[in-house]
């Protein structure tokens, strides 16, 4: 079973979030390329067998993320090319760290804030990730990019005659890195989370508070899934892939990466009351949109200041304490 089909199985139909997060994973795969039309809203309910109005709302939460361009009640709205934008945002970040201006720029949501990062952080030689979330949905889709942009680097630098393997590059390419080490940290499929989880008493309402935790578990394992492909397509381009889950005992108020060891990124989750359905059954739950959290950074070296390096350095051996003494072996699945 493919991680689409995953996302769309069950006893009942399809809901929004279950229809987004199918035409995401096409998206992050590359199934779907920038600029590229989705298919039809009419082709769309053929498809997955829903009501226009699911439709609707799944291409709406694609919007949301950045995902589609061109969203108009005439045409199939447009896989929009955001590669562009966050290489700039990357270079003015870039830039205003180099002016010692890092500490005071301004958080922008994990979803849109994670991927120049990311990008960022694959100019080195030796890549490494360490996150701490609740589902890797943010880091799987940033590392889908990553992966396409491994790729077309490779592919240049092929035809520049360099090879195509790690630590080759065309001019204005890039090299691509030796080695990526990427080590997540998720919550335990067996443990009561705190969120999200339904409002109603687990004793009064057990299908309830069953339905809930499933979805959870089956995002988390999805994400995982595609986070770990596409890592591991870009062997293809030579690189040293290592990636590792562990499950947590506890569920994760914050989320954290820490980025070759001299960037900490961090969000709060905020916990709020929303209604969603669940297997054609309305269910009220507390739920953090990850996505959306501000994401703060931190970073070391000696333009940035003496409180954030040690935030970097804190970070760091705080995910190693968590990863080598109360976190086991996580399969996903």
């Amino acid at each position: 079973m493919t991680s689409e089909q995953a996302a769309v199985n069950g006893t009942g139909k399809p809901t929004p979030e279950d229809v987004a997060e199918a035409l995401r994973a096409r998206i992050e795969s590359g199934d779907l390329g920038a600029g590229q039309a989705l298919p039809t809203q009419k082709n769309l309910v053929a498809e997955f067998g829903v009501q226009r109005g699911v439709i609707r709302q799944a291409l709406r939460r694609l919007q949301e993320d950045g995902l589609l361009t061109e969203v108009t009640r005439g045409a199939p709205p447009r896989i929009a090319d955001r590669a562009a934008t966050e290489r700039a945002a990357a270079e003015r970040a870039a830039a205003r760290r180099r002016a010692g201006a890092g500490a005071d720029e301004t958080p922008q949501e994990t979803m849109v804030a994670l991927r120049p990062r990311i990008m960022a952080a694959f100019e080195a030689e030796h890549v490494r990730i360490d996150a701490l979330c609740l589902t890797a949905e943010s880091l799987s889709a940033a590392l889908g990019e990553q992966r396409l942009r491994v790729r077309d680097r490779a592919a240049l630098s092929a035809e520049a005659g360099g090879g195509g393997g790690a630590g080759a590059g065309a001019p204005g390419a890039g090299a691509l890195p030796a080695t990526v080490t990427v080590r997540v940290l998720l919550p335990n499929r067996d443990i009561d989370l705190a969120f999200p989880r339904s409002v109603a008493a687990t004793d009064t309402h057990p299908d309830e508070s069953d339905l809930v935790h499933q979805r959870w578990l089956q995002q988390r394992n999805a994400h995982g899934t595609v986070l770990r492909d596409h890592l591991m397509g870009m062997r293809s381009a030579g690189i040293d892939v290592d990636v590792r889950f562990k499950a947590l005992p506890f569920t994760p108020p914050v989320k954290l990466y820490v980025l070759n060891g001299s960037e900490a990124l961090f969000a709060y989750y905020k916990v709020t009351v929303r209604e969603t359905e669940i297997h054609r059954t309305s269910v009220e739950m507390y739920d953090a949109l990850g996505d959306r959290s501000p994401l703060f950074s931190f970073g070391s070296g000696e333009l940035r200041a003496q409180r954030d390096n040690a935030f970097v350095a804190e970070s760091g051996a705080w995910f190693d304490a968590l990863w080598e003494t109360i976190a086991t072996d996580l399969a996903l699945g």
